[in-house]
């Protein structure tokens, strides 16, 4: 197993849920929010949340976020709904990035199930 590169050991969960928050943006995911989910969540700290335009686009961006995140050498411990590309789930650990074809992320509404996480500013990016 390779190791982590060397520049990004010490990275925290936010910053590797901006990573991968940048690299969705710049291939054009919508509604993109980060929410900070530590201290309610057992299992993450925080979600990356964003929609696709079309089953496709929500395969790409899965797909790119992938690439970027192995090429730091950040393997996803677990990933979803790749085939279908209704919703994508990819698990890093410290960040969880859920990317939803619109009308399934209506259904799921992740933003209100977890209501009590803090947002966080993407603006910066």
């Amino acid at each position: 197993m390779q190791r982590l590169k060397t520049e990004y050991q010490d990275k925290s969960g936010l910053e590797l849920a901006k990573i991968c928050a940048k690299v969705a943006l710049d291939a054009k995911a919508e509604e993109l929010i980060v929410l900070d989910v530590k201290g309610i969540s057992s299992f993450t700290d925080y979600f990356v949340i964003m929609s696709g335009r079309s089953t496709r686009h929500v395969q790409g961006l899965a797909e790119i976020i992938e690439g970027e995140m192995h090429s730091k050498r950040i393997n996803t411990s677990h990933a979803e709904g790749l085939e279908e590309g209704m919703w994508v789930l990819l698990d890093f650990g410290d960040v969880v990035v859920h990317i939803f074809y619109h009308e399934q992320r209506k259904f799921y509404d992740l933003e209100g199930l977890w209501h009590d996480a803090r947002p966080v500013s993407i603006d910066d990016l």
